[in-house]
């Protein structure tokens, strides 16, 4: 799925306390059709629960497509898909729970650890021909298998995602002139004959799979989704670096024309013959291991021999001739149906002299040199930290726990237990108190130098939040606006705000005189947004603009909107819009961007998608200025000061780019947790605080490092 439009704020107001009876306790990941979670059922079964967005709740032809995914996931639940527990697809908000399957998808192995050695790709290879024999025999074909879509469990890989799946003989036929699928995994049938598409097709993509698990590319390689679907149809495949043993198979895998490719009891023949060494254990991704690189960070490897480990790490010692450096092929990593460039490799390629990197034989001479820190207040249970700065101090969450730190030192000034902090709401310094918003859904504030509780208030239910100077606004269902005073908890102003019945609520430090107030047509059509005072609620300015547009920044009065494809949400154009005069600038972006955040600085907007796609868009000058693949999944927003952007990674990396170039500056090493996989589900933005740069990471880790020394991190 692509992303659920929660990046900029206020969009909490989407986000459902129950599916069914199921509790939703955390998010899983997010999309412009919906949210997964995670939930538990009442025995304490782990579960995924995907819920629809509202606002696709209300379309007949996407409820349609929902019950299909929820009848092709039932029919295919087994021993290699994520078996569905429940489902209600004609509810108010249509969810389907499955069974939680912890491990990592096969595009974040490929990513963290980079290509598979042999023998994973045969078990790997095997996993997957098993499945879509199951997947097959049911009389469904899946049509968008690819990395994304498939689960490292302990047992063997799970397919998961029917989304765009279809029963062979299915009536819901593809419309004539429109793709579905993922261009880099398509087969060419489903490019030249998409109503006619049929198992063969999994087959071809199952072949692509194999590819990029093997070489962390695809064996059709551009940044134009043209041209990648020129090469599916009519050029051969690129697998010159996959094994000789299984390549034959891959081939045949990729044969242009269904009737040539085997069939998964074929692949599962073949596998068996392919030699005596071959087995049917269970799939176990190679256990992360640390690398020293050139830059001093941590890197993933997937070689399972710790003797070549230690002979990789000896090549980076100095003196020693380096290794060969990583191919600087771009990987297309997609959502369905539309597309977003990724790279495997980018953030490698920083130490192979791609950018800045520090000098190793002269240290720094600076006489006021900023001592970089790291702290972990919490030592159980730990997750990814929260944290806001004001008072001279940083405060921060997690999971039961409030502390305040020192932001010089990194010393711990106080530490509280507290009511659960809600998982994706950071703590606020605002009132001239700590302002917490706890899961059971209140607000608590507490003293800055001390951290006792000052005051609480319950919050109404499904409400919209962001923190103006020293007041708390509340966007709610129906309209109504509220201004709380930070100070004392108490209600100054309740204003209704004209034609916002679900409405979201944005307000951002560049443009403190605003908060925006936005809420989409029925149809995703157009937007409307009021600008009202945080002060006293008085509307400003209102006015109704075309597209599914998110604000994300403010400067000297504009608003800056990301605008999301009404049917797949995928950011497809920045939009500049100017309430004194009226004028709209649009920049379109090349290709679409999936689970798109943001960031303004100046008049330039940088967006991040999941994939790891960074553009900088000049909104002065109407267009993208560059462009820069990360290898990056999932995330945080991007925060900028006037020489770089700053982002944080799910493994814990802090990143930084060189705002005027594009050019990667440096980036911190992977503090990686003990849950599921190392990773945060949630990535906060970094916090710049002058000359300094505050991150979190997985493994409970609160640090700063030197803004201006990114090369040096």
């Amino acid at each position: 799925m692509t992303p659920q439009r929660n990046t900029g704020a206020g969009a909490e107001a989407e986000l459902p306390e129950y599916a069914g009876h199921y509790r939703l306790e955390s998010c899983l990941g997010s999309g412009g059709m919906g949210v997964v979670h995670l939930a538990r059922s009442t025995s304490g079964l782990k579960l995924a629960v995907k819920v629809v967005h509202a606002e696709y709740a209300k379309d007949r032809e996407f409820r349609g497509r929902f019950r299909q995914e929820v009848a092709a996931a039932r029919k295919v639940s087994g021993a290699f898909t994520a078996p569905v527990v429940d489902a209600d697809p004609e509810a108010a908000r249509p969810w389907m729970a499955t069974l939680f399957i912890p491990g990592p998808t096969l595009s974040e192995h490929v990513k963290r650890n980079g290509p598979m050695p042999p023998a994973q790709l045969r078990r790997l290879m095997a996993g997957l021909a098993e499945a879509l024999g199951d997947i097959h025999r049911v009389g469904v074909v899946h049509r968008d298998l690819k990395p994304s879509n498939v689960l490292l469990a302990e047992d063997g890989p799970k397919v998961i995602d029917f989304g765009i799946s279809r029963p062979k003989d299915s009536e819901l036929r593809t419309e004539t002139g429109k793709l579905i699928g993922t261009p880099p995994f398509m087969a060419p049938e489903q490019f030249r004959r998409p109503r006619e598409v049929g198992p063969a097709a999994d087959i071809f993509a199952l072949g692509s799979v194999l590819v990029h698990a093997a070489t962390g590319r695809g064996p059709f390689d551009s940044d134009s989704p043209y041209v990648v679907a020129y090469q599916v149809v009519h050029d051969e495949p690129d697998i010159t670096e996959v094994p000789e043993e299984i390549a034959p198979l891959v081939l045949r895998c990729l044969a242009k024309e269904p009737e040539d490719r085997p069939t998964p009891d074929e692949l599962m023949r073949e596998l068996r013959s392919l030699s005596a060494s071959y087995d049917t254990q269970a799939f176990i991704p190679a256990q992360r291991t640390t690398v020293t690189g050139e830059t001093g960070g941590a890197r993933g490897t997937s070689d399972p021999d710790p003797t070549n480990v230690k002979a990789k790490a000896k090549e980076q010692e100095p003196g020693h001739p380096r290794g060969p450096r990583l191919s600087r092929r771009v990987v297309l990593a997609t959502g369905a149906v539309v597309l977003a460039l990724g790279t495997v490799a980018a953030l490698a390629l920083w130490a192979a002299g791609n950018g800045p990197r520090p000098q190793e034989s002269s240290p720094r001479t600076t006489a006021a040199a900023f001592a970089a820190w790291q702290a972990n207040p919490i030592t159980k249970d730990v997750t990814t930290p929260q944290c806001a700065d004001g008072d001279g101090k940083l405060f921060c969450t997690e999971a039961s726990v409030a502390f305040a730190l020192n932001p010089v030192t990194g010393a711990v000034l106080w530490r509280h237990s507290v009511a659960n902090a809600h998982w994706n709401r950071p703590p606020a310094y605002s009132g001239r108190l700590v302002q917490l918003i706890t899961d059971e859904g209140h607000v608590s504030a507490l003293d800055p130098d001390s951290g006792r509780s000052r005051w609480q208030r319950d919050l109404p239910a499904n409400v919209g939040m962001k923190y103006a100077g020293d007041m708390l606004l509340l966007a709610q269902a129906g309209g109504t606006v509220t201004g709380v005073d930070s100070a004392t908890g108490r209600t100054e102003w309740s204003r209704p705000t004209e034609g916002h019945s679900t409405p979201r609520i944005s307000l951002f430090p560049s443009d403190p005189s605003s908060a925006y107030v936005t809420s989409t047509s029925d149809d995703g059509a157009s937007t409307r947004v009021t600008a009202v005072d945080p002060a006293t609620g008085d509307v400003r300015w209102e006015t109704r603009l075309q597209g599914l547009l998110t604000p994300v920044g403010g400067r000297d009065g504009a608003v800056f909107l990301l605008v999301a494809d009404p049917e797949y949400g995928d950011t497809t154009a920045v939009v500049r819009y100017t309430p004194g005069s009226g004028a709209i600038r649009r920049a379109k972006l090349p290709v679409p961007r999936a689970d798109a955040q943001a960031g303004v600085r100046g008049g330039v907007v940088y967006v991040l998608s999941a994939t790891g796609s960074l553009d900088a868009v000049d909104m002065d000058a109407g267009k993208r200025v560059w462009h820069l693949e990360t290898s990056v999944s999932r995330g945080s927003a991007p925060v900028a000061d006037n020489r770089h952007v700053y982002f944080s990674a799910a493994d814990g990396r802090l990143m930084a780019v060189d705002a005027a170039s594009g050019k990667a500056a440096g980036q911190t090493s992977s503090r990686f947790g003990s849950g599921t996989g190392g990773v945060a589900t949630s990535v906060p933005a970094p916090l710049i605080a002058g000359t300094h740069i505050y991150a979190t990471a997985p493994d409970g880790t609160v640090f700063a490092v030197d803004a201006q020394d990114p090369a040096g991190w």
